[in-house]
């Protein structure tokens, strides 16, 4: 059944996703079944998200630069959120039209319409289970 489904290394979904770390993508035949995670928006945005949780550790720790500032920020904070009280989502969709030579031609479908289903998760591992759990799911429903 596996052998009918196919796999992007691009994220199928969310506005955000060019900063998610976490990304699975698979079409089981006109569905298209994506899970993302690991949120890591630009500087701006994570100072902002400090200063309302802890500003005192922002005031400490705002003169750091680069990978400095991203550790001690990892350490404090780890991902956002990408939903309330979630890290990881996965999203089911009907599949539209591939992406074509005219675009990068990686062969991904669009989204067409709204999610079908969803689920959310809080680690990568249970997000990987989550994502196969709904492609088995909707793999069934194939002829």
């Amino acid at each position: 059944m596996t052998n009918d489904w196919k796999w992007f290394g691009n994220a199928g979904h969310l506005i955000v996703a060019q900063w998610c770390r976490f990304h699975l993508c698979t079409q089981v035949g006109k569905y298209l079944v994506s899970t993302v995670g690991e949120y890591w928006p630009e500087r701006p945005s994570r100072e902002i998200h400090a200063h309302v949780v802890d500003p005192k550790w922002l005031s400490a720790n705002s003169h750091r630069r680069g990978d400095d500032f991203d550790h001690a920020y990892m350490k404090r904070f780890g991902f956002e959120e990408i939903g309330c009280g979630r890290k990881y989502e996965t999203m089911v969709f009907v599949a539209g039209v591939p992406c074509s030579a005219k675009g990068c031609g990686c062969g991904l479908p669009a989204i067409s319409g709204s999610e079908l289903d969803a689920d959310g998760y809080n680690d990568a591992g249970s997000a990987t289970a989550g994502h196969l759990s709904l492609c088995n799911k909707y793999a069934q429903e194939m002829p």
